[in-house]
């Protein structure tokens, strides 16, 4: 048995197979980024119940900054790549 690769019916795009990595990066950004949004309500919850001790808002502004940092570009890369798959497609970018 030789380990050969199947034939592939069609060649590989780069530009589609990048665009496919962005698509996949930034939706892993915004999933990240809701991830620290939402622990960040949730120990502001727990600082709320504890009379806010300082480290409870040294770590929500912590998850709000690293939330808001990973979210501005996963948004706009994600949009960037869905307008250049419709525009491939050749429907309306709506402008």
């Amino acid at each position: 048995m030789s380990a050969q690769p199947a034939p592939r019916d069609q060649p590989v795009d780069p530009v589609l197979a990048r665009r496919a990595a962005v698509l996949r990066w930034s939706d892993l950004g915004q999933r990240v980024a809701y991830l620290c949004f939402g622990l960040a309500v949730v120990v502001f919850v727990v600082a709320f119940i504890a009379q806010f001790p300082a480290w409870t808002v040294v770590v929500i502004v912590g998850l709000m900054a690293v939330g808001s940092v990973l979210f501005v570009p996963a948004v706009i890369f994600g949009y960037a790549a869905k307008a250049a798959e419709k525009e491939e497609r050749g429907e309306s970018s709506g402008h």
